[in-house]
């Protein structure tokens, strides 16, 4: 060593130090790699990230091989920068040396290089696989042992490695969803989303419930069951004779229109092209039922529980909403369980389900427990309540407006109160007075 030149240890130095943050910024910006969008461009055959995705199948073997280069690289720069040291300031040079190439090695090696390859993990990691690909091959032998020796290490401590997973979970890929918000549209993030939560929702939230439900009772004159067909707002209405349990099938008002002026057709000539009623079981995810309805090519199903009652009607139009949203905001144009009054307050039917109260006001009303405002009421309080009675309902004011002997039947409320809002008013004010 006392024979190579200065000018030429220093040189070598200088080298070692940029291979060591070469093989740093490599692993940072390996590693922070976009899986998906790598996968992406791999598919459209870009040499780099085919090279990069081959790579990080095998991480253990990726991180051996840079872990390898690096300490080797490291550990010379050491022994290069100690015999400079030496030769510079002679027994206090260790000491020195050790000293300016912490820094160095920190500065240069390490935190500058790993810093842009964060920032710009594409174009750090991708040339650097050119190098890094034959490396693993030429060293794998060293690499394999290293390998070998940590998975011992691991096994004798017990210690179990986790199997390596590129799948989302629902959540995961919502937080994917909601990053990508500067990327997408919003309509289209709100439907993504919407999408992702249809297999928390069930057919019993949207669905029209069975004393709701507007059907053909076959046990009416013929005349008024033409008058019914004729004036009704519905394409599909059910059919029935005497009351829904003896269901008969469902009707699409286009293959009734024959009826409308023929003065020979019967009650036998219409029960013929009734179609059999399709049934679904309560409980049903939206997910399910929206492929279940493509998969029977239906669009409206009644849902029963185990004791095959029938509960209510559920349409594909009712899931679709529950993805892109009603076609109008006016709660009042959606919904005829909701009125508007001229101060601004809503009068809310109490048949209206909490799923979609919480939508109109932007509640958070409990969903697990019972599906409508009136059997949210009702287990609240125990008992059927006067009118006039005020309540807060889970810290929501609402008013009682009308009941019946078994229902609450109308509710007032003021969409622009929360609690929140009056709570920061009351610290205000005492803040004020105080």
């Amino acid at each position: 060593m006392d024979d190579i030149p200065l000018s030429m240890l220093i040189s070598v130095l200088i080298f070692l130090i940029f291979v060591s943050g070469f093989f740093s910024g490599s692993e940072t910006g390996l590693m922070s790699l976009n899986r998906y969008r790598l996968r992406h461009l791999a598919d459209k055959k870009n040499k780099g990230a085919l090279r990069a995705f081959r790579l990080l199948k095998h991480p253990d073997k990726l991180i051996g091989l840079i872990l390898l280069g690096n300490n080797f690289v490291n550990i010379l720069a050491s022994a290069i920068a100690t015999i400079i040291g030496i030769r510079l300031f002679g027994e206090a040079g260790v000491l020195i040396a050790t000293i300016i190439l912490t820094i160095v090695v920190l500065v240069f090696a390490e935190v500058t290089p790993k810093t842009l390859a964060a920032m710009h993990p594409e174009k750090f990691a991708l040339p650097a696989t050119l190098i890094l690909e034959p490396m693993l091959r030429l060293l794998y032998p060293f690499v394999w042992f290293i390998n070998l020796s940590s998975k011992v290490i691991f096994k004798i401590l017990g210690i179990k490695q986790p199997t390596n997973s590129d799948k989302l979970s629902s959540e995961e890929l919502r937080i994917v969803v909601n990053e990508a918000a500067t990327m997408i549209p919003q309509g289209h993030q709100k439907m993504l989303l919407s999408i992702l939560d249809l297999e928390k929702v069930t057919i019993d939230d949207i669905m029209v419930p069975r004393n709701e439900l507007i059907g053909i009772d076959l046990e009416d004159e013929w005349s008024e069951i033409i008058k019914q067909l004729s004036e009704s707002q519905h394409t599909r209405l059910p059919v029935y004779e005497g009351d829904i349990d003896h269901m008969v099938g469902i009707i699409h008002i286009r293959r009734a229109l024959r009826f409308f002026h023929s003065d020979d057709s019967t009650k036998d000539d219409f029960r013929k092209i009734v179609r059999e009623a399709y049934y679904v079981p309560t409980g049903t995810p939206l997910n399910k039922q929206l492929l279940n309805f493509q998969h029977e090519r239906r669009r409206n199903a009644l849902v029963v529980n185990e004791y095959g009652d029938i509960l209510g009607l559920v349409t594909l139009e009712d899931i679709l909403e529950e993805i892109v949203g009603e076609f109008t905001t006016d709660p009042a144009a959606t919904r005829k369980d909701v009125n508007i009054k001229d101060d601004g307050n809503y009068l809310i039917d109490g048949s209206i389900t909490v799923r979609e109260l919480n939508k109109i006001l932007d509640w958070q009303l409990p969903t697990e427990g019972p599906k409508t405002l009136n059997g949210l009421i009702i287990e609240y309080l125990e008992h059927i309540p006067e009118p006039g009675t005020s309540m807060m309902l889970d810290n929501y004011p609402i008013e009682i407006i009308q009941t019946t002997k078994n229902a609450v039947k109308t509710i007032l409320i003021d969409p622009n109160w929360s609690v929140a809002e009056e709570k920061s008013e009351n610290e205000e004010h005492d803040a004020l007075t105080s």
